[in-house]
Parts: C-alpha cells; sequence; structure tokens
C-alpha cells in the first residue's frame, strides 16, 4: 500500500526550518499518521515519518524485531530533521506516543505531541509475554480501534507475542527515562479507548520531568484517533502548538 510507505516532506515557506518527527503506532504502519503529516506538510513543516522496522510487512517478521530497531528508525527521522531544521517536534500514535516521548528524553526537542501514548497494557496477559511467546506465537489483533464507520489504520491481523514482549521493554525503559523530559507536551487522549488504558496517562502525568503539559480529551474517537472523528481536531491545535513553540505565530 502507497499509505503504508515512509512519509516525507521538505518543508515551505515560512515553516521550512520547522521540522515534525512523525511515528505510528504497533503493529500498524504510516497508514494511521498519514493524513496528520500531509497535513502538516500542507501546512509547511519539514515532515519525517518512518515506516518502523517489523511494520508494513507480516506480523511474522515484527516477532523476530526487538524494540531497539523500532527507536533506531524513529530515533534516525528526528536526526535528520534535526540536521537542517531550527527546531524540531516529535509526534506519535501509541507506541509511537512512547518512541517519541524517548526521542524526547534523548534529545533536545522543541516540543512533543502525542494520540492516546501508550506506556502501560489493557492486557493482563503482557506481563507473561516474555514467557508466552515459546508456547504462543500469535495472539487477535488489536488494531482497528476507530469509531468512525468504514476506516481501516491497515494493521496487521495477527499480534505476535514476542512482538509484545518486546513493547513491554520499551514500556520499562521509557518510563524509567520520563523526568528527563523537560520540552513543553501537547496529548489528546480518547474518553473511549479499548487499546491503551488511562494508566499510561497516570504515569505520565506523575513521572514527566516537563512542567508544561496539556491534556486534551477526545470525546468523539476510540484509540487511532488520527484516522476518527477528532482528526481535524488533533491536526489544527498539534499545528497551533508547534508554531507556538517555534516562535512562528
Amino acid at each position: 500500500m502507497a499509505l503504508a510507505e515512509a512519509f516525507r516532506a521538505p518543508g515551505h515557506g515560512g515553516l521550512a526550518r520547522v521540522g515534525v518527527a512523525v511515528c505510528h503506532g504497533f503493529t500498524g504502519s504510516p497508514v494511521s499518521m498519514r493524513s496528520w503529516s500531509e497535513y502538516l506538510a500542507a501546512e509547511g513543516y519539514a515532515v519525517n515519518m518512518p515506516l518502523l522496522a517489523g511494520h508494513g510487512t507480516t506480523w511474522q517478521d515484527l516477532s523476530r524485531t526487538p524494540w531497539e530497531h523500532w527507536y533506531r528508525d524513529f530515533e534516525a527521522a528526528y536526526l535528520e530533521l534535526s540536521a537542517r531544521c531550527d527546531a524540531v517536534f516529535v509526534a506519535g500514535l501509541s507506541m509511537g506516543g512512547a518512541l517519541a516521548l524517548r526521542v524526547a528524553a534523548r534529545h533536545p526537542v522543541a516540543g512533543i505531541a502525542v494520540v492516546n501514548p501508550g506506556l502501560t497494557f489493557n492486557d493482563n496477559r503482557a506481563k507473561y509475554a516474555g514467557l508466552l511467546k515459546y508456547v504462543l506465537r500469535s495472539v487477535p489483533a488489536i488494531g482497528d480501534d476507530i469509531k468512525l464507520p468504514g476506516v481501516s489504520e491497515e494493521a496487521y491481523t495477527r499480534t505476535p507475542v514476542a512482538a509484545a514482549h518486546e513493547l513491554a521493554k520499551l514500556f520499562t525503559n521509557t518510563v524509567a527515562l520520563l523526568p528527563q523530559i523537560t520540552a513543553p507536551v501537547l496529548l489528546f487522549r480518547s474518553t473511549v479507548d479499548h487499546v491503551v488504558p488511562d494508566s499510561s496517562v497516570a504515569v505520565i502525568r506523575a513521572n514527566i520531568g516537563s512542567a508544561d503539559l496539556q491534556v486534551v480529551p477526545l470525546e468523539n474517537s476510540y484509540h487511532v484517533a488520527t484516522m476518527d472523528n477528532d482528526a481535524a481536531l488533533i491536526f489544527s491545535q498539534s499545528s497551533n502548538f508547534f508554531r507556538r513553540h517555534a516562535g512562528v505565530l
């Protein structure tokens, strides 16, 4: 699928020196973030959205991919922008939110915009994934939690248990780094989310080092809110956030 490919835009006009690195979620692909990326590109931002390792192919590929490779791909997207932009923001959905937060803990990002960021699990079996992966290869998919009828993020049809174990390691690692994050954070949170529990946002509130955390409720969307009824709100408010913190309002 063309929409599942990585996306890049060079930027133009007064925002050409402002970059946004965009990250999709676990078992998904750039499909879920394509419209947001295209919106930002049309506004003039330089945009870099990678296809993370193990994604966009088969769930079996994902089962063999360590979390460090997901982080490596997104960090590279950020670094590519930082080499040519004056200010670079990070944005992510779900696991992409965790990766965005981790980049922000390790690099001087200008700000962070995340949608239903994942740092904890809904499924209690996740804590046993390190053992279950030896007897259970996959479980039913977690994709397409979207309220808007007829919309699909084209995620994997199965979730590999080995990859869930890697995801748990990423979450643990990122939570430990939250106190190091000082950049402003804009967090969009769906009031109904069947994938990421409220405890994820609670962990961010309790541990993040930033003094500027704004949580925006999404009343009419489920987990993949970037493709749901509140997508336009996410796009416009995030753009205003980037402009304000880049000093180009």
